[in-house]
């Protein structure tokens, strides 16, 4: 565990904030829990979450030491273990971890190695994984810290898998422009998040800036997909016609697609 002395402001205030998270969402243990998205043949191209495990099944991850940086509640390490893999996963909030413990007995997932520290800071041994997952904690994390500590826990030529919420710059700026600021989002986000609002104090999406500096620490870039152009901003991700739609405009943007997206999906080879 990480002396909590050691941590600082940004990351005291995650911890609060998914210590009411946790409490909020503790039903999740009551709930059926799905592997569809590791079990099905049909796949869902539009969907950055289940194009990320159509690639993680084409690498073939049984017997590999997957890491699974900021697990929440869980979720991936089931759907990896059950693809064999080797997994390890840790968490900044006790709380978040406890469930997901919890869930991963309740499934009978075992020889799970759970830990509780933040990713700029890890514990485990240099040249370790094959294979790191950050699916939706860059946005939380110091990036250039983040980096050098999955490169160093990351074997040579291991892979890394990044699915994040982005913005470019360019329209950020208009996001964050006082009238839609003040008018147009508070009216969004409670339809875009139905109520179950998720946005931390500190955290801030990843621009092309970030992006950049990632992959200079990528010998070879695997994949890179962009998703989200009005799903996420304007209306929920619960339509899978207008998710189709959203991702075939921007498919058929080519390179523009990074002016508009809202998500990234990114993996390549750790340059060791």
């Amino acid at each position: 565990m990480h002396p909590r002395q050691f941590l600082t402001s940004r990351q005291k205030n995650e911890i609060e904030y998914h210590r009411k998270h946790a409490e909020l969402h503790k039903d999740i243990l009551k709930k059926p829990f799905s592997y569809e998205v590791v079990t099905s043949k049909k796949r869902r191209w539009e969907n950055a979450y289940w194009e990320m495990y159509t690639f993680l099944l084409d690498q073939q991850v049984k017997g590999k030491n997957i890491l699974i940086a900021g697990c929440g509640f869980g979720e991936d390490v089931l759907r990896l273990a059950k693809m064999g893999a080797k997994v390890y996963a840790f968490d900044l909030s006790p709380e978040s971890l406890e469930i997901a413990e919890k869930l991963a007995s309740r499934e009978n997932a075992l020889n799970i190695d759970f830990r509780e520290m933040p990713i700029e800071s890890m514990d485990y041994e240099a040249n370790f994984f094959d294979y790191i997952l950050a699916r939706d904690i860059f946005h939380h994390v110091q990036i250039k810290e983040a980096m050098e500590e999955i490169v160093r826990v990351s074997k040579n030529e291991a892979v890394f898998v990044l699915n994040e919420v982005y913005s470019h710059s360019i329209l950020d700026k208009i996001r964050h422009c006082i009238f839609i600021e003040k008018k147009i989002y508070p009216l969004l986000q409670s339809f875009i998040y139905e109520g179950d609002i998720y946005i931390t104090k500190d955290e801030s999406k990843l621009n092309q800036f970030d992006i950049n500096f990632i992959t200079r620490f990528l010998e070879k870039i695997l994949i890179k997909k962009y998703f989200n152009f009005f799903v996420g901003r304007f209306i929920p991700d619960r339509y899978n016609i207008l998710n189709k739609l959203d991702r075939v405009l921007l498919l058929s943007m080519g390179p523009v697609a990074q002016l508009t997206s809202g998500r990234i999906l990114i993996a390549g080879t750790i340059r060791k």
